[in-house]
């Protein structure tokens, strides 16, 4: 695989994290069937809930549009891009630990930090790989 076809990639995987800026925005009565729907109950409220539920996603949208960036010129930023990876995987057990500690559902949090973490390893392996084999 190409670097053409990594950026190709990560940019089509930035459009998700970039999409929770309309999540910020949600009002909270939809915000609260959302969290019913997923089969977590009534959202609490109040103004630190309202707050996290949209700085939380302000934040996944900040994520995704510096990856997209990133994945414009990874020659250029590979040093930026390891870097990126590393938090990454430290995000990834972050998430893993707080879904835990939090006591969201088994399904939840295998689903969330696992699979972060695996993805980035599949990107650090896949961008190791194009890093040796490229030129620039």
């Amino acid at each position: 695989m190409d670097i053409t076809r990594l950026q190709l990639f990560l940019r089509i995987f930035a459009i998700g994290p970039m999409s929770a800026v309309f999540a910020a925005m949600l009002p909270v009565e939809v915000m609260d069937r959302i969290h019913r729907a997923i089969g977590l109950g009534p959202m609490p409220s109040g103004p630190i809930v309202e707050y996290l539920a949209r700085s939380t996603s302000m934040f996944y949208a900040i994520h995704g549009m510096l990856l997209w960036y990133i994945a414009s010129d990874l020659r250029r930023y590979r040093d930026l891009f390891r870097f990126y990876l590393w938090i990454s995987l430290l995000f990834a057990a972050g998430l893993f630990l707080t879904d835990l500690s939090a006591g969201l559902p088994l399904r939840w949090t295998l689903a969330e930090g696992p699979i972060v973490g695996a993805f980035v390893a599949v990107i650090m392996v896949w961008f190791g790989h194009v890093s040796r084999t490229s030129r620039g």
